[in-house]
């Protein structure tokens, strides 16, 4: 059972020089309470050279799929931005090459939702406006926040520059 904890760990989210997005370090898990997240957000901040900042929510639903909620900026007007998830959080390096591939735990093509058969990280395309604010939700079954399931805590999020 999920307890309701809105915003209590952030993921790491990152971005590549040829892609707009930003970084953050997640913080460490409390295991104390044994309480499994229901909720974590992606602070999105921009890597170096790009724009890109807002956040991405992820809620754990009764179900078991994952709600995805995004509210960007600084994203190219009018345009379609891919969203992924990708191996590691590391946030070290300034064009987010750190952050390796997409999630791809299953071996599995690219793909956009709701195809069952895609990458774990595979979220899909955000539409910029025309003043470059984005906001996207899309519902997915194939991650979790902390499960055995495609687990995504720790993992970064990804804004590209194109879908």
């Amino acid at each position: 059972m999920f307890h309701r904890r809105p915003r209590t760990l952030a993921l790491a989210a990152l971005g590549f020089a040829l892609m707009l997005a930003g970084c953050s370090h997640a913080p460490e898990v409390n295991s104390s309470t044994g309480m499994l997240l229901d909720a974590m957000d992606a602070k999105i901040e921009p890597t170096q050279g790009n724009t890109c900042r807002g956040k991405v929510q992820f809620v754990a639903e009764k179900d078991g799929t994952v709600r995805v909620i995004a509210d960007l900026d600084g994203l190219t007007p009018n345009a379609e931005h891919a969203i992924h998830i990708h191996e590691v959080g590391d946030c070290s390096a300034p064009d987010g090459m750190s952050a390796k591939g997409h999630y791809n735990p299953e071996v599995k093509a690219h793909g956009l939702p709701p195809a069952e058969d895609r990458h774990a990280g595979d979220l899909g395309n955000v539409k910029a406006d025309g003043k470059g604010h984005a906001h996207y939700e899309v519902t997915v079954t194939n991650i979790s926040l902390t499960g055995t399931h495609n687990p995504i805590f720790g993992r970064a999020v990804i804004v590209h520059a194109k879908p």
